[in-house]
């Protein structure tokens, strides 16, 4: 796909959490086409320290306002820096980047999308797609406690939601491979995003019943084109940058001690 140097207006900007803020962006022209699993390398202007782009998950697009979303984690001085912009402001972005998950062949199948922390946003747009082109997905969400559980009810707007938490203030107590959705349906394709323990459980769950899998890798990337490699993945085909050739992969292409 074609990618985009943009300068993008600042629609909205909320603190959703004390660690999470959910940014909106715009464009005086129609936003170009954007595919569920696929980031933009947001650039920080006023922060010296700040040398690298920041890469970012497309939490959702919403063509009708010409909005593109993002989940942005506070965790050092470039995204502290993403949750501090004002309304009217303009963020340099460089989107699409990265490739997309692998629809599945028929409606008729179950399809589990299962988020952890900040990797509960790929699962936003990716349910959405899913929805709009005739699936009926489910979602399992797991963070440490209910105030931590982003967004429940923009997520029960596309599917059933399922959730874990690690007190058990919410849901079943425990870890999203626990939860108790995963013995009582049979889905044909899983598709996950969160910490890494998170996605090697959830990978080892989908081999040992014979489960379509595909993760969204969180490897750091610091150019998002595949030029400085600091993401790469060992994988099956050799060493690839998550940030070119990913960062979707299907579960058989990693070797993770599974």
């Amino acid at each position: 796909m074609k990618k985009f140097i943009l300068d993008l207006t600042v629609e909205s900007n909320a603190l959703i959490h004390e660690n999470y803020a959910l940014l909106k962006l715009t464009h005086r022209d129609p936003l170009p086409e954007m595919l569920p699993g696929q980031f933009a390398e947001i650039r920080i202007d006023d922060s010296p320290a700040t040398f690298l782009r920041r890469p970012i998950s497309i939490h959702n697009v919403d063509r009708e306002r010409n909005e593109a979303w993002f989940l942005v984690q506070i965790v050092g001085e470039g995204t502290k820096r993403l949750a501090q912009k004002k309304e009217g402001e303009t963020l340099n972005a460089v989107l699409p980047l990265g490739n997309t998950f692998t629809m599945p062949s028929s409606p008729s199948g179950q399809v589990l999308l299962v988020g952890g922390g900040v990797g509960v946003a790929p699962m936003l747009y990716l349910g959405r797609h899913l929805k709009e082109n005739g699936f009926a997905p489910a979602f399992l969400l797991g963070a440490r406690s209910k105030k931590d559980l982003l967004q429940l009810p923009e997520f029960e707007q596309y599917g059933k939601v399922y959730a874990t938490t690690e007190d058990g203030s919410f849901g079943e107590k425990g870890y999203v491979t626990q939860h108790s959705i995963l013995g009582k349906a049979s889905f044909g394709r899983i598709y996950a995003c969160g910490p890494k323990p998170m996605m090697v459980s959830v990978a080892r769950h989908a081999r040992q019943h014979g489960i379509e899998c595909e993760v969204s890798l969180e490897n750091k990337m610091a150019c998002g084109i595949g030029a400085c490699l600091c993401c790469v993945e060992n994988t099956t085909e050799g060493h690839l940058c998550v940030c070119k050739d990913g960062p979707i992969f299907n579960i058989k292409e990693l070797l993770w001690q599974i």
